[in-house]
């Protein structure tokens, strides 16, 4: 790894349940390792409940987040951009890396259906806290 803190973005829609559970996960995992952002195209006015009751099951409290608007400097200044979900809506720039992945949106999902797709995000985090670290 290089000197260079690498800066991570998670992008959604509505910044209330994906995006700030990615958020809450590479957070803890990577410490201060790595800049961890997140950030929504139409952010909602609070972050998803079944989000935060799915990551407090795992020891993970997100409650102190809150939706952001996505714009054209905070894309500009990662250095990874992972989208769930927002499409064509985040602003394209050379020489940033980004992923799209696919994940189910969590709101109106009973606490079953939020499980499942924070695991995944879990899943996808620690391969990308993986790639960091190479």
């Amino acid at each position: 790894m290089t000197s260079h803190r690498p800066s991570v973005l998670f992008v959604c829609v509505h910044n209330a349940g994906r995006s700030q559970m990615a958020h809450g996960f590479l957070t803890h995992l990577a410490g201060d390792r790595v800049e961890v952002r997140s950030a929504g195209t139409t952010p909602a006015e609070s972050i998803n409940q079944m989000a935060v009751r799915a990551m407090a099951e795992v020891g993970i409290d997100i409650t102190a987040q809150t939706p952001q608007i996505l714009t054209p400097g905070t894309v500009e200044t990662s250095t990874v951009v992972i989208t769930m979900g927002c499409g064509d809506a985040c602003p394209y720039f050379p020489g940033i890396t980004y992923r799209d992945w696919k994940l189910d949106d969590p709101a109106g999902q009973n606490i079953e259906a939020v499980r499942s797709i924070r695991d995944r995000i879990e899943a996808h985090v620690r391969d990308l806290l993986g790639e960091l670290n190479s």
